[in-house]
C-alpha cells in the first residue's frame, strides 16, 4: 500500500467542503475537490490553484474555483481526484487502480505525484502480459517510470519469443523500425550490464537479431542521405556536378567527404558509361528509381528521369505480385521512414543548439 507523504489533516480539515471544481476534458464533468488536499498532493496544482484563486479574488467571482484536469476519460479524472484526496492506494482504492491505473500514471506523471505513480507502476507491472508489454514499455519511456520499465524489459527478455508473436510487435515492426532497434538495443545492453536477465538470455539469438536490424538501419540511413544530396545536386548543384547552365558551387556542402562527393563521381560514370552490365551504373538506375518512389514532386522535380520512373511504377504497381514487388515496397517504406526520422534529429538538435 502506497500513501502520500503529508501531513495528516485534523478532524475538521477532513470534513471540510470542497471549494474546487476539477472540470474534465470539454466541461463534461465536474468533480468537487477540495483545494487544500490538491495543493499539498501535486506541486503542479498548487501552482494552478494559486494562480485560479488570485484570479477569482480580483475579478470577484463567485462560487467554486475551477480547475481542468484534460487528455484523460472523465471516469479517469474522477478516480485521480479520489485517490489524492484519500492520499492512499489501499484497499477501497484498487478498483480505481484496476481499472484507470495507465490514465492515472499519466496524470502522476504530468502533476507530479510521486507517490501515486509509484503505485500506478505497481499496479500495471501485476498485470503486465506478453500482448501489453510493448505498448507500457513505450509508456513507461514516455512517463519516466524506471521501475515499469525495468517490470518490461525483464518480462521482454523472459518471454521475448511470445512478444514477437503479439500485433503489437508486429505493428512495431511495420510503423516504428526506429523503436524496434531501440528495444532491441535495450535488451542487448540488459543482458551485458545486469545478471539478473543473464538466466533469460537465449544463447546469442537476440543479439544476432540486435546486430542485423542495426546494421538494416544503417543501410536506410546511408540511403535516405543518398537521396537528400540527390535532390541537393540536382537542385541545387556542388562542386562537381549540378543542374545545366549553373556554375558549380564555389564550397563543398556539409556532406561533401561522406556521401556527396561519392554521389557525384558515380553521377558522372553514369553518364559517360556505355557498359550495359556495369554494375556502378545499375546502383545509380536503383538510387533514380527510389528517388522517384520518394519523390513527391514528379512534374517540377530536377531529377533525371523522375517523372519516367513514376510512370513506369504506376503501371507495374496493378500488376506487382511476388517478393521483388514486396521488397522493394517494403525498402521504399524503411527509407521513407529513416528520412522522417533523421529529419526530426536534426531539427531538434538545431533547437537544442539554438538554446544554448
Amino acid at each position: 500500500m502506497c500513501e502520500a507523504p503529508r501531513l495528516r489533516c485534523g478532524a475538521g480539515d477532513a470534513a471540510a467542503a470542497a471549494d474546487v471544481d476539477v472540470v474534465t476534458t470539454g466541461g463534461r464533468r465536474r468533480i468537487p475537490a477540495r483545494s487544500s488536499v490538491l495543493a499539498s498532493a501535486s506541486p503542479v496544482l498548487a501552482s494552478i490553484l494559486e494562480r485560479r484563486l488570485h484570479k477569482d479574488r480580483e475579478s470577484g467571482k463567485a462560487g467554486r474555483s475551477v480547475v481542468r484536469i484534460r487528455g484523460v476519460t472523465d471516469d479517469a479524472a474522477a478516480a485521480f481526484v479520489r485517490l489524492l484526496d484519500a492520499g492512499r492506494c489501499g484497499d477501497g482504492e484498487e478498483d480505481d487502480m484496476e481499472k484507470y491505473a495507465v490514465q492515472v500514471l499519466v496524470l502522476a506523471h504530468a502533476y507530479q505525484v510521486p507517490w501515486l505513480k509509484r503505485a500506478c507502476e505497481g499496479a500495471i507491472g501485476a498485470r503486465l502480459t506478453a500482448d501489453l508489454v510493448v505498448d507500457v514499455l513505450q509508456l513507461a519511456a514516455l512517463c519516466d517510470a524506471p521501475r515499469l520499465h525495468l517490470r518490461c524489459t525483464r518480462l521482454l527478455a523472459k518471454g521475448f519469443a511470445a512478444v514477437e508473436r503479439t500485433e503489437a510487435w508486429r505493428f512495431l515492426q511495420e510503423n516504428d523500425p526506429w523503436q524496434e532497434l531501440r528495444v532491441l538495443q535495450g535488451l542487448h545492453e540488459a543482458d551485458m550490464k545486469n545478471p539478473d536477465l543473464k538466466q533469460f538470455q537465449p544463447p546469442g539469438q537476440r543479439r544476432r537479431k540486435w546486430r542485423r536490424k542495426r546494421a538494416e538501419q544503417r543501410v536506410y540511413v546511408e540511403l535516405s542521405e543518398a537521396m537528400d544530396c540527390l535532390d541537393h545536386i540536382c537542385t541545387e548543384g556542388c562542386t562537381e556536378v549540378g543542374p545545366a547552365g549553373r556554375a558549380p558551387a564555389p564550397a563543398p556542402c556539409a556532406r561533401y567527404a561522406t556521401t556527396c562527393r561519392g554521389l557525384q563521381l558515380l553521377i558522372r560514370h553514369f553518364s559517360q558509361c556505355h557498359r550495359k552490365s556495369c554494375a556502378r551504373c545499375q546502383r545509380m538506375w536503383q538510387l533514380l528509381r527510389l528517388h522517384s518512389a520518394l519523390c513527391d514532386r514528379p512534374d517540377s522535380c530536377n531529377t533525371p528521369l523522375c517523372k519516367r520512373f513514376k510512370q513506369k511504377e504506376q503501371e507495374k504497381a496493378s500488376g506487382r505480385a511476388g517478393d521483388d514487388g514486396d521488397k522493394w515496397v517494403l525498402l521504399v517504406k524503411k527509407v521513407k521512414a529513416a528520412r522522417v526520422f533523421s529529419s526530426l534529429a536534426n531539427r531538434k538538435q538545431k533547437s537544442s543548439t539554438a538554446q544554448c
